[in-house]
């Protein structure tokens, strides 16, 4: 938790974050007659034309691709030749430094100031009969470069070895180890394998395993385990301890990180997407976004109707930015009893510009929590990415969680979840700075 020392250090980063601000604005009104507004406004220009052409090159073909790639390079490299023609890259400068600095500080203060909230941990038996699902194709191999096959059956478990030539239904393996006296199930997997294994755990009330041998595994990185060396997650067997966490669930299918509706979950169904991830994106993409594809969804979100969405993702609780889902972006906590909700609508290159300058203030990008998330189409079917993995599921989807419903038995020694870097709130960076308490809500 953070203690007094945790809160005098955010007030001086609110303070220094503020003074920093408030820098760039003098610097900006000092040098009003020395370009400081063209400045300004190149800067501005060049992110709108900026995302203006990353549409065009997304989400049309031929020509106007091409004109888009060349003006989302060009335009920024614009901007620096214009300050470099006039004068003026020493004000863009220190503006940006101004600016760097007042962003950096800020998000420090929120950190610190913000109660570091472990996961409730608590002390775990040793299981005494454990059994291991591992796929030896996921991730490249790990499963054999890490030699988890061998590590955990020294540990005392029983190892179910996937054949990649014969495609196993993982949850039925699961089922039957249950039966066979299994007072432990784990995989060595990516998402979508950890998720349907975890369900069974789930339905016996029995400690769940996830060893990190996945592609990114996300899941993993979220409960803080080791993701360089996936044999540490197997120190859970012998010095452990459990987590309850809440589970997704999508029209009766279980999820652990995030369930796709719209542009994303059109792309990964086709089967070149898996060889040529960014190819195949490129190439549907205009389809999808404008053409005869185009796909839109409609939610109800708690009583909240979202309309003619592009695209959908339901995280299995939030993530602490939606500009990170993508990308490493984590959640903070996996026991909040709430799902996360991001809708995007982007149909042209005004929206695409408004949603590059304001970010999650655009109208284009909706981002909220709920209990029920009911998706609906126009069509019977919809494709459906659940973990990343290529479904058609019957409309309406529902999406729901089950709180507390999973049992994680983790290492006791492993990296942990870093504080998350939180979004910037200029009116919590005032209240810190003047040390109010802060605002409800």
């Amino acid at each position: 938790m953070t203690g007094p020392g945790g809160g005098a250090a955010a007030r001086l980063l609110a303070r220094l974050a503020v003074l920093a601000a408030i820098g760039s604005v003098v610097v900006l009104l000092l040098a009003v007659g020395e370009g400081g507004l063209e400045v300004v406004g190149a800067g501005f220009l060049g992110v709108v034309l900026c995302a203006v052409g990353i549409w065009w090159f997304v989400a049309h073909r031929g020509a106007l691709r091409l004109l888009g790639a060349l003006l989302a390079v060009a335009a920024p490299a614009a901007v620096v030749v214009l300050f470099a023609h006039d004068g003026l890259w020493l004000t863009a400068l220190i503006l940006v430094l101004c600016w760097a600095a007042a962003l950096a500080c800020a998000r420090a203060a929120l950190r610190r100031s913000r109660p570091e909230r472990s996961k409730r941990a608590v002390a775990a038996p040793r299981p005494r009969r454990p059994v291991l699902i591992m796929n030896p194709k996921s991730g490249g191999g790990k499963v054999g470069r890490f030699g988890l096959v061998e590590r955990a059956e020294e540990l005392g478990a029983r190892v179910i070895l996937l054949d990649p030539s014969a495609p196993a239904d993982v949850a039925a393996l699961a089922r039957e180890a249950v039966a066979g006296g299994a007072d432990l199930l784990g995989v060595a997997g990516g998402d979508g394998t950890q998720a349907l294994v975890a369900a069974v755990a789930a339905e016996h009330d029995l400690p769940f395993l996830v060893v990190s041998a996945g592609t990114r595994n996300h899941f993993a990185m979220d409960l803080g385990l080791d993701r360089s060396d996936p044999a540490r997650c197997l120190d859970a067997l012998t010095d452990g301890e459990e987590l309850r966490i809440d589970l997704g669930d999508v029209a009766g299918r279980p999820f652990v990180n995030t369930v796709s509706f719209g542009v994303y979950a059109d792309v990964v169904q086709r089967p070149e997407y898996r060889d040529d991830k960014a190819g195949t994106a490129l190439a549907l993409m205009p389809e999808l976004l404008l053409g005869d594809g185009v796909r839109r969804l409609d939610a109800q979100v708690d009583g909240t109707a979202l309309s003619s969405q592009q695209a959908l993702l339901i995280s299995n609780n939030p993530y602490v930015s939606p500009d990170e889902i993508s990308g490493g972006g984590r959640r903070p906590s996996l026991d909040d009893g709430v799902l996360g909700v991001v809708g995007i609508r982007v149909e042209d290159a005004t929206q695409a510009a408004d949603l590059a300058v304001r970010g999650s203030q655009s109208t284009g990008l909706t981002v909220l929590t709920a209990h029920r998330v009911e998706v609906t189409s126009a069509a019977d079917e919809i494709p459906v990415a659940v973990d990343g993995e290529a479904l058609r599921m019957p409309t309406p989807v529902v999406c729901t969680l089950r709180p507390g419903a999973l049992r994680v038995l983790v290492p006791r020694d492993r990296p942990g979840v870093p504080v998350p870097v939180p979004p910037v709130r200029w009116r919590r960076i005032l209240d810190l700075a003047l040390g109010r308490t802060e605002r409800p809500g």
